[in-house]
């Protein structure tokens, strides 16, 4: 009886967990992920008060929950982080902040908005395209209560792939 409950309530579970942690552990990709209790961590980390970049670092951490970043240059995982993203930004409710055709590199930012315009709940990032390493796809997904204006502290100090892409973002949006 007991096992035939555990097998009911699996999709329930399955469905807690995000689109995207499937490709946490794959083989072809790489992933960093950053939970709310290392960013509850990196805020306690004692700064200097002139050094006011990194006050608002600090600042800015103490909103996060959660960081992941995936990253692949198999074709195949690409065509399937593709097809997620898609599904994942229909079903959502998140909005198309930003879209960047640049040659062989392609970005899109995406919003969920928190209960001001620039206040985001969730930021996702998808981009596909050519770098130094070759072929690679990134999918990036911050989640949280924080400012849109906020994200280029972070790109500065944890060297996000699409930092660049993310400081462009933001100054759009002022």
């Amino acid at each position: 009886m007991v096992i035939i409950a555990l097998i009911l309530l699996t999709p329930i579970f399955g469905q807690a967990q995000s689109l995207f942690d499937k490709y946490d552990g794959q083989d072809n990709v790489t992933s960093i992920i950053v939970n709310k209790k290392m960013f509850d961590l990196m805020s306690k980390v004692k700064m200097e008060a002139s050094d006011k970049e990194a006050q608002k670092y600090l600042a800015l951490i103490k909103k996060l929950d959660n960081l992941k970043v995936f990253m692949t240059s198999s074709a195949k995982t690409a065509t399937d982080m593709r097809a997620n993203v898609e599904k994942y930004q229909k079903t959502s409710n998140l909005d198309e902040l930003m879209r960047v055709n640049d040659g062989d590199k392609n970005v899109k930012i995406y919003v969920k908005s928190g209960a001001s315009d620039s206040q985001v709940k969730e930021l996702l990032m998808f981009i596909e395209g050519v770098n130094v390493k070759g072929n690679e796809t990134v999918l990036m997904s911050l989640t949280g209560d924080f400012d849109i204006n906020e994200i280029s502290t972070l790109t500065n100090k944890m060297n996000i792939p699409g930092g660049d892409v993310l400081k462009k973002a933001t100054k759009k949006s002022n």
